[in-house]
């Protein structure tokens, strides 16, 4: 006799690396979800902390990747991607969820409300607030066009806050209990219609620790799906990512700017204003990112490689 299949709305990625406790946290919160079917994949690239004991012993219903290698941000997602697109019958909403947020117990029946109320919804996010109770800017913005990057990168964003021109970096004109239309939410929580996926293809591995989530908005946007904010969801991140104080983080993030720029602007901007973009990145990015800069990217991969 065949066994029944077992159907799942959603199926859910959580990229870990020595964060036992938060992630404790976090998978404690999705075990009081209400009213949704889920699956929960947690990918340990190779902790110290004793974070895939606890998921063994303490979530025998999680089911555990371990990594060996530390491919990145990007490259642990996709694992777990590639478990949720071969399930049969597949879920049909992915999350991308980091494990240093806390759900509230109807977060994820919500968030697949909206989605069945905005069909041409893609991706969707919830507000995400930090310990303060403030909101983590991250969870809706714009893509980082030279135009909105050297807003931010000059603080005017910063010191014109309500100015739809030189605010749209992170959208702090909009008001932030409405919803809106985004170009972009954060990895961090990132639900996406598992459809959009087969389409715009998983994560581009190219980029290490920042970017990604932003490349796969745009590819899902590039095939005309939309992007939302939707703070009738509030979700606590405790921001326990690594640091942009660390000279590791700096350069990754620079990098992923540097990645992300020529990916999808450097073709069409003047070369007087590429070669300014070009070296303001290198200066950022230090020494590291220089030496990159003069080998040549590898080619963007396109959506077939990223299935």
């Amino acid at each position: 006799m065949l066994k029944a299949l077992s159907v799942f709305d959603l199926g859910i990625v959580i990229v870990n690396y020595n964060t036992r406790d938060r992630l404790r946290e976090c998978l404690q919160s999705l075990a009081a979800q209400r009213g949704v079917a889920l699956i929960t994949y947690v990918v340990d690239n190779n902790s110290p902390d004793g974070s895939a004991e606890m998921v063994r012993r303490e979530f025998p219903a999680t089911l555990l990747i371990s990594s060996d290698t530390n491919g990145g941000y990007a490259y642990a997602n996709n694992l777990g991607l590639r478990k949720i697109l071969a399930l049969r019958p597949t879920p049909q909403y992915s999350l991308l969820l980091n494990p240093d947020t806390v759900l509230p117990p109807d977060a994820l029946a919500q968030m697949i409300e909206f989605f069945r109320a905005q069909p041409d919804a893609g991706i969707a996010g919830p507000k995400l607030v930090m310990e303060n109770r403030k909101l983590d800017l991250a969870c809706r913005r714009s893509f980082p066009d030279p135009e909105n990057s050297i807003y931010h990168t000059l603080y005017l964003d910063r010191l014109f806050r309500k100015s739809q021109r030189l605010a749209r970096y992170n959208l702090t004109f909009l008001d932030e209990n409405q919803v809106a239309e985004v170009d972009s939410v954060v990895g961090a929580f990132m639900m996406l219609r598992t459809e959009t996926l087969r389409q715009a293809g998983l994560l581009d591995e190219t980029f290490f620790m920042y970017g990604e989530d932003l490349d796969l908005a745009l590819r899902i946007k590039q095939r005309g799906w939309k992007v939302y904010y939707n703070p009738g969801v509030v979700v606590l991140h405790h921001k326990r990512s690594a640091s942009r104080g660390s000279a590791r983080a700096r350069y990754e993030f620079w990098r992923a700017a540097y990645i992300f720029y020529k990916k999808y602007y450097a073709h069409s901007t003047r070369r007087s204003v590429r070669a300014l973009i070009t070296f303001g990145l290198a200066l950022r990015g230090g020494p590291r990112l220089m030496a990159e800069m003069r080998r040549a990217l590898p080619p963007a991969p396109n959506a077939a490689e990223l299935r």
